[in-house]
């Protein structure tokens, strides 16, 4: 019978006639047959299933066995015994093939169970291992998954487990595509995906099998040796568990027995994966792996592998298999490449065409994709400005798509720069610094120059002048403008955590200072000023002059009515105005300034002239100008001079300047008990249970004041009826408890007192007076002096460094001043000019000579504050930061109204406040209603790429040298709290001076 079926499937006979013969036969086989008939049926089945040229011999090959397998089980168990598989793998030279193990499949699933069976599992557990071992192909690979997927009794157990899983690893870099086109390539991804699923099934059985087969995978694919291995081990990243990926980055990265060419190698042959269609997790795997390099500062390998393979990337955009991932991974590499335009420039010519073919294809993976990308561009554009030819056809590209703002640009470049990534020997070694989290960048300490390094920030975040100083073209006749361009444009953009101000200090350094010596911050500010300021005007004569010189017939020069810099960005008018009277003649003078130099003053003058101090809510001061209508004339007069206005409840109102000039109470309760309306309460609760008290506190408080007041009329004569007095109602007003809450404790100050004070009347007497041109004579007068022109930046210096004439020697006024957010300046004519503030330098100390300085700042004011007590972080333009030298964290105004009441030495001494952009005159360059980060010419783009990769340089190097002390110690010392000597605002004073200024030791000059 096994002759004629063998004849009639090797015949000529057409198909139809064949099938028709084989099913007799079949039908035939089915009945009882002899052991000899049966066994040679078996055979010939075998022979035609394992070498059977097409389709049809394998058909009947396989029918055979299994009409055997079925109606003769005992002779197909004598058949299929442990010789014949033997037999069957290892019947050709090299590893079986696929057919003989599909062949070894279906024999155990017609196989009964018995003793033979057993042999055969036994020997099956040995040959699989040694087929892996032979390097078979893909097919033959897959045909084992399937078989072991099947028969698990198959798999080898013990040890041998392990090396299988390992030698399946190899396995998988040694497939091949055979064949071309859709068809082979889907057939390709089939095979490879069982047998990585083999693998998973293995590990899920045997989870410590895991961690050495990934150094398996490592092995492969950092090996410099052979060729290249297949993308078909992205497979196996798949099944990994994420829950494994720090600890093995972590080891991996910090493993000294793997090299930098195989990191880099590996971490290629990785990016090459993306390729692969049915990979899932690829991508967080790779990102996990640079995010663990650019930790331990291996920025060699990163900066080499990105601009290597960044382009590859990018082309896969193309396929919407593999665009999720290759998505992830482009914004990862280019989000981290901010040290140099390289990695960017390099895509450029490429995005036009993606763009086109993502806009063609419309689809909703081709336009999420297309978003992100528009997203991308534009913040590497923000990021590298400065070149327009390059960036136009690009831009032109992607112009109707959405334009992020320019916050949302920040924070994506913040959040993934390889300098922002924690190091993980940072633990240990402390000066291996990261870049601060807020993303700004400090000032190095270079022996007592905190007051430059504070005065340098503040001017930094006053956003319009930075523009304005970012701005300078090149071959300008300003030296100092352009240092401190140069100096701005590396806070700006540099990668470091911190920049030496050396160039610029000499550059700009005040003749009469000592070098070393502590000095006023206040000071160097207005030398600075002055010098930026005659050094403008003087290049722009000396630009007039060459001009006129090269005409034919030059002519007259022109007084220049251009303005400089810093008189459109600081620069204000004040009126001085003198009245005799005598002859109540009047003389004025405006003259310009770029600060307002604030006195305190003296304490009888500021209980008197209190409710001039306080600012008001809108409602009050309705409320107080109706009760003063009977004394209007005096009243109106001293009122000209207050400070009004819509303030918002965060630090204007009666409570506010009360709480935060105390620090008394929090934001949170304050912000309550506005809401609550408790002040009413609290006010007629003390009049219903202390009536008595109160009526003995009002009059003892005019006695006292009648008393004052009765000295002062002595020692000015009687003249001061209508000018210094309000009158016994407003005295009487004045003493009743409200006020007193409003004003705060005796001694307490505003920058609003100051304020008023500093624009309040002042009598010319005695020794004072003014001589009158028309009484020809020395006459007693008064001086009044009104704002006419307010800044776009008001500098307020608050005087708090005097000479006591008691003690012979220099000493500081350490009163708390309260700070308000919104202050509204009083211009001549009954207008008023509203300012935010947006930095305060804060003195600590109690003398000039000695101390420290900080400054609080934050970018603008443009926008409402945020509601105290949120959880939220505030948006970056109500953002407070604290820049101690080269230390820079995240703050808050609360911080900076509770410094004097947690640390009494530390007290507000410089402040900026910045006009409302709403309230500004017409928009010009450096207006405030302009955000955008200038462009900087490519001279400086490049000075800052190189100093960036520089600075990568030296932390890889530096993380190098560490990693291998820390490998010769015993074991992890027990360092002791922090290493930053210098506190947060809320634990500790600034604390002292030094050359490594308020962040502990700093140990090297980088810029």
């Amino acid at each position: 019978m096994d002759k004629i079926l063998e004849a009639v499937v090797t015949s000529s006979y057409p198909a139809s006639v064949k099938q028709g013969l084989v099913r007799r036969v079949l039908e035939a086989a089915r009945q009882p047959l002899e052991r000899e008939q049966c066994l040679a049926l078996l055979a010939l089945g075998a022979r035609l299933y394992v070498g059977g040229t097409d389709e049809l011999p394998r058909r009947v090959g396989c029918q055979l066995l299994h009409v055997a397998g079925r109606h003769h089980p005992d002779v197909f168990a004598e058949f299929f015994s442990a010789r014949r598989v033997l037999r069957l793998l290892q019947g050709g030279a090299g590893p079986p093939g696929a057919r003989a193990l599909a062949c070894v499949q279906l024999g155990l699933q017609l196989l009964p169970d018995g003793p033979a069976a057993d042999e055969v599992f036994a020997l099956l557990r040995r040959e699989v291992l040694r087929t892996v071992c032979e390097r078979p192909g893909p097919a033959a690979c897959a045909q084992v998954a399937r078989l072991l997927a099947r028969h698990p009794r198959c798999v080898p157990d013990g040890a041998h487990r392990l090396l299988f899983c390992q030698q399946l690893v190899r396995c998988l870099g040694r497939f091949r595509c055979p064949a071309e086109g859709e068809e082979g390539a889907v057939e390709f991804l089939e095979q490879a995906q069982q047998v990585s699923g083999l693998l998973a099934q293995l590990w899920r059985a045997q989870p410590a099998a895991i961690l050495p087969c990934l150094k398996e995978l490592f092995a492969v694919i950092s090996c410099t040796e052979e060729e290249p291995p297949s993308s078909a081990l992205a497979s196996v990243v798949q099944h990994l568990p994420l829950e494994l990926m720090d600890g093995v980055v972590r080891n991996l990265s910090n493993d000294d027995s793997v090299t930098d060419s195989q990191m880099l190698t590996a971490i290629s042959r990785m990016i090459d994966w993306v390729s692969w269609p049915l990979g899932k997790n690829i991508d967080k795997w790779i990102i996990a792996l640079l995010k663990g390099l650019a930790a331990v500062k291996k920025f060699s390998i990163l900066i080499e592998v990105s601009l290597a393979k960044i382009e590859k990337v990018f082309s896969k955009l193309l396929y919407p298999i593999v665009r999720g991932a290759a998505l992830c991974v482009l914004k990862y590499m280019l989000l981290t490449f901010q040290h140099s335009h390289e990695a960017f420039h390099l895509l450029l010519p490429h995005i036009p065409p993606m763009v086109a073919a993502l806009v063609k294809e419309d689809s909703n993976s081709g336009t999420s994709c297309l978003e992100q990308l528009a997203e991308l561009v534009h913040c590497m554009v923000f990021r590298f400005p400065g070149f327009p030819d390059l960036y136009e056809p690009v831009m032109e590209a992607i112009k109707d798509l959405h334009i992020p703002n320019e916050d949302r640009i920040k924070q994506l470049l913040g959040q993934d720069a390889w300098t922002s990534q924690k190091s993980e020997l940072a633990g240990f070694y402390p000066r291996l610094m990261a870049k601060s989290d807020t993303g700004k960048i400090g000032l190095i300490n270079l022996g007592n120059t905190c007051y430059v390094n504070s005065v340098l920030q503040a001017l930094f975040m006053a956003s319009d002048f930075r523009h304005c100083v970012l701005r300078l073209t090149e071959n300008n006749s300003q030296p100092l403008m352009t240092k401190l361009q140069w100096l701005f444009a590396f806070l700006e953009h540099s990668q470091r955590p911190a920049i030496s101000p050396e160039n610029f200090l000499s550059a700009s350094w005040t003749p009469w200072f000592s070098p070393g010596t502590q000095q006023d911050c206040s000071e160097y500010l207005k030398y600075l000023l002055d010098r930026l300021h005659e050094e403008e005007k003087t290049g722009t004569r000396i630009c007039q002059k060459l001009k006129q010189s090269s005409l034919p017939s030059p002519q007259e020069e022109l007084p220049s009515s251009n303005a400089t810099s810093v008189e459109r960005m600081f620069g204000g008018k004040i009126v001085t105005r003198i009245c005799c009277l005598h002859c109540l003649n009047v003389s004025s003078r405006e003259e310009a300034f770029t600060d307002l130099s604030l006195a305190f003053p003296p304490p009888e003058r500021s209980r008197h002239r209190r409710l001039g101090s306080v600012m008001l809510p809108t409602e009050d001061v309705r409320a107080q100008e109706l009760t003063l209508a009977p004394r209007a004339p005096g009243a109106q007069r001293q009122r000209k001079h207050c400070i009004t206005g819509d303030a918002p409840r965060t630090g204007l109102d009666i409570e506010g300047v009360d709480t935060v000039g105390n620090g008394g109470q929090s934001g949170q309760e304050k912000v309550e008990r506005e809401q609550a309306g408790k002040e009413k309460e609290v006010a007629e609760d003390r009049e219903e249970e202390g009536p008595r008290e109160e009526e003995k506190e009002e009059g003892e408080e005019k006695d006292k004041e009648k008393k004052e007041d009765e000295k002062e009329k002595e020692a000015e004569d009687g003249k001061e009826k209508e000018g210094d007095s309000l009158g016994p109602g407003t005295r009487k007003d004045a003493a009743t408890p409200p006020r007193e809450q409003a004003c705060g404790p005796e001694g307490s100050r505003s920058v609003l007192d100051l304020v008023n004070y500093f624009l309040s009347p002042e009598r010319l007497t005695a020794e004072n007076r003014y001589y009158c041109e028309s009484c020809a004579s020395l006459q007693d007068a008064e001086k009044v002096v009104e704002l006419s022109q307010g800044p776009c930046y008001l500098i307020l210096t608050l005087l708090r460094f005097s000479f006591d004439l008691r003690t012979m020697r220099r000493r500081k006024i350490l009163d708390d001043v309260t700070i308000p957010l919104l202050l509204r300046l009083p211009l001549a004519g009954g207008q008023g000019q509203a300012y935010d503030l947006c930095s305060v330098v804060v003195h600590s100390g109690v003398s000039s000579e000695s101390g420290h300085y900080y400054c609080y700042a934050r970018e603008g004011a443009a926008r409402p504050a945020p509601v105290l007590g949120s959880t939220e972080r505030p948006e970056p333009e109500n953002q407070w930061y604290l820049f101690n030298d080269t230390r820079v964290s995240f703050s808050s105004f609360e911080s900076v109204s509770n410094v004097t009441s947690f640390f009494p030495k530390d007290t507000a001494y410089v402040l900026f406040y910045r006009q409302r952009p709403q309230e500004a005159p017409e928009a010009e360059p450096g207006s405030p209603r302009v955000r955008a980060e200038p462009t900087l010419h490519k001279d400086l783009m490049e000075a800052i790429s190189k100093d960036n990769v520089l600075y990568l340089q030296e932390q890889e190097k530096e993380a190098r040298s560490r990693a291998a002390y820390i490998s010769t110690l015993p074991a992890p010392p027990h360092w002791s709290r922090g290493f930053d000597e210098d506190k947060d605002e809320d634990e500790g004073s600034a604390g002292g001076c030094n050359p490594a200024g308020g962040n502990g030791d700093f140990h090297r000059l980088v810029f």
